[in-house]
């Protein structure tokens, strides 16, 4: 998928800096803090999906809330439609939410499973104050439930009475309910049956094309964002190590963690044969991280300069959205006597 030609931009982000605090010893004081998101800058085009892979515990998950100010961030700023919405109090940010919404990894968990589902689509309509009356309110619920394909029989039912992907529908419908701009996707398929999984995908994209919709989709499997994402960024330890556009991340990797990602997708051939890079020892706590790159006690291409200096993410090719965090990004000529 290509990004949108006109690029005018959505939502900028800059600089944000997220850090969880450690308390401990008798008087509960902060002794550490856990550095979940470090400095992160990039841009989001209307109507364009940003995907957002890494491994577990890299910060993109936290990356998304705090870009919706569920959880505060430390510093940076954040603009949607050119306004910085970390300047704004907690009653013009409500109002604001009704731009920008969430999907949420399970969809069990996030739908309240003491009212029905009538009841659940009804209630951001009552917040934002959408509708006038019960019978506007309830001809707008058909069209949500209709819009994701399900059939308006089972308002009257509660969540644990439908199955996975029906769930996940459900807080797409209701994501939806508010006519937002800008979803963030956190790992919205990564609970669903492969085959579910398609459907969810598929019916994303309808919806993104029917009403214009702008997307941060965070995801661990990377044949799923490769699909559906015009532009892929790369997180490890809290810091983005690439961003580039979809065909060409995939194509041409620079970053040697983005290498290692591409190498470990399962192949369906079983007589297909690869160069697997295989990262040696654990990803660093976030709590203290490594000087320099982040990156260098596992990076297989690591040099001196690596471990002192942390690279700045600059382009690394003729385009404009290639970038990585590397000192010696793969177009670059190697040191002389490394050893690959």
């Amino acid at each position: 998928m290509s990004t949108p030609e006109n690029k005018e931009v959505l939502l900028s982000v800059r600089n944000l800096v997220k850090q969880f605090p450690v308390k401990g010893g008798f008087f509960g004081r902060e002794v550490a803090s856990v550095k979940a998101v470090q400095n992160v800058s990039f841009d989001i085009y209307k109507g364009e999906t940003l995907g957002l892979v890494g491994e577990s515990g890299c910060g993109k998950s936290t990356l998304g809330r705090s870009i919706l100010r569920l959880i505060e961030p430390t510093s940076g700023e954040i603009f949607f439609k050119g306004q910085d919405i970390t300047k704004i109090g907690q009653a013009e940010m409500r109002k604001l939410r009704r731009n920008m919404q969430i999907i949420f990894q399970d969809p069990y968990a996030s739908l309240n499973p003491r009212m029905t589902i009538e009841e659940i689509l009804g209630e951001p309509l009552e917040i934002h104050k959408l509708t006038n009356s019960k019978e506007e309110k309830l001809k707008r619920i058909y069209e949500l439930f209709d819009l994701v394909g399900l059939r308006k029989e089972s308002l009257t039912r509660y969540p644990h009475e439908f199955s996975g992907g029906q769930r996940q529908r459900i807080c797409i419908a209701r994501a939806l309910a508010v006519q937002p701009e800008f979803i963030v996707c956190d790992e919205p398929v990564s609970a669903l049956d492969v085959s579910i999984q398609a459907q969810i995908i598929n019916l994303m994209q309808d919806l993104q094309k029917e009403l214009k919709l702008t997307y941060l989709f965070i995801a661990h499997d990377l044949k799923v964002v490769e699909h559906i994402s015009n532009r892929v960024a790369v997180m490890y330890l809290g810091k983005v190590a690439e961003i580039a556009e979809g065909d060409d991340l995939y194509a041409h990797p620079k970053h040697p963690y983005t290498k290692a990602l591409l190498s470990a997708i399962p192949v369906p051939d079983p007589t297909h044969k690869r160069d697997r890079v295989i990262l040696k020892g654990d990803v660093p706590s976030p709590m203290n991280p490594p000087s320099g790159c982040y990156f260098n006690p596992r990076c297989p291409v690591v040099q001196d300069k690596c471990r002192v200096d942390h690279p700045e993410l600059l382009k690394v090719s003729n385009g404009d959205v290639h970038m990585a965090a590397c000192h010696y990004p793969s177009d670059a000529p190697l040191p002389t006597g490394l050893h690959k």
